[in-house]
């Protein structure tokens, strides 16, 4: 079975762009870097891959690639964000590190069972830094949430606003 995320990947615009925000401000290590020069059905490439490390072992990684076109822009949080878990003392610390940096910054969001602040990286990605609160467990326990309940009544009425 599936034990964990290796790695989630994204395109970057400049990879040394993207280092200086994964690692120097968030501080995530730089792993691991792959130079591409071809693609695995001979196609002459010249894209980079490299990957931050997590405290779990899990990574985030970016694909810089020139010679594809690829539009970056500003995405919207229900579109595209990267979640990050961190400790209830560092979500502070991380908010204020940001405003002092420059860094577009929102926050702090009471979810109900995280708190979160939020972060656009430099490829505009939003980057999430939740905590958890104490009852996490307990709302992320489908058993105990009736999460596949709350999705086929979300999907039932779907219904009808699609024969419309």
């Amino acid at each position: 079975m599936i034990e964990k995320l290796h790695h989630a990947a994204y395109r970057c615009r400049d990879s040394e762009e993207t280092r200086r925000f994964y690692e120097d401000f968030l501080g995530l290590t730089l792993a691991g870097v792959v130079e591409i020069r071809e693609t695995k059905s001979g196609r002459a490439t010249d894209t980079l891959h490299t990957f931050y490390r997590l405290d779990d072992g899990s990574h985030l990684a970016f694909f810089e690639a020139g010679d594809m076109p690829f539009e970056f822009k500003k995405q919207h949080d229900y579109d595209l964000h990267i979640a990050l878990e961190v400790k209830p003392e560092v979500l502070q610390r991380m908010f204020e590190k940001g405003k002092a940096e420059g860094i577009e910054t929102r926050g702090v969001s009471d979810h109900g069972f995280i708190d979160s602040i939020y972060f656009r990286d430099p490829n505009g990605y939003v980057l999430e830094l939740c905590a958890k609160r104490p009852n996490h467990d307990e709302a992320m326990d489908p058993a105990r949430n009736g999460a596949r309940q709350k999705l086929d009544r979300w999907t039932a009425g779907k219904a009808r606003f699609i024969s419309r």
